[in-house]
């Protein structure tokens, strides 16, 4: 009796060593595989931080694409020294003003239409015109 009594302490004894070790060997594990789960959403972050970078990227060079169609973005074709060699094309950004510069009507074509952003820029009040068509 004093025999198995001492057989079974030992079995629980050795059986709580059994699952305190599964149980670190779990941890370990959960450990190990937390942290890959850390790192692994990490570089989903870093991969969806890239595609939006490089889509946005792309719809830069969209937008610049669109502005040389325009004849928008000339002044980057040409460098400073050869400025004088364009003077007057629509490149040359002094001459379209006067001349309505690329797709645009010239001054003497031009409506009140432009006329706002010019009052704007010289700081006058608004024509008393717009003022009904904002309200309509």
């Amino acid at each position: 009796m004093i025999r198995q009594r001492a057989r079974v302490k030992r079995g629980e004894l050795e059986l709580r060593q059994r699952r305190r070790q599964a149980a670190n060997a779990e941890r370990a594990d959960a450990d190990i595989r937390a942290r890959q789960a850390d790192e692994a959403g990490r570089r989903a972050r870093i991969a969806e931080q890239e595609a939006r970078r490089q889509h946005a990227e792309a719809q830069l060079g969209r937008e610049k694409a669109a502005l040389h169609e325009r004849g928008m973005a000339d002044d980057e074709l040409i460098a400073e020294s050869e400025r004088e060699r364009f003077a007057g094309t629509s490149a040359d950004s002094r001459s379209n003003w006067d001349r309505g510069g690329p797709g645009e009507p010239s001054q003497a074509t031009r409506t009140n239409a432009y006329q706002p952003g010019r009052h704007a820029r010289e700081g006058d009040e608004r024509l008393p015109e717009q003022d009904v068509s904002r309200r309509g």
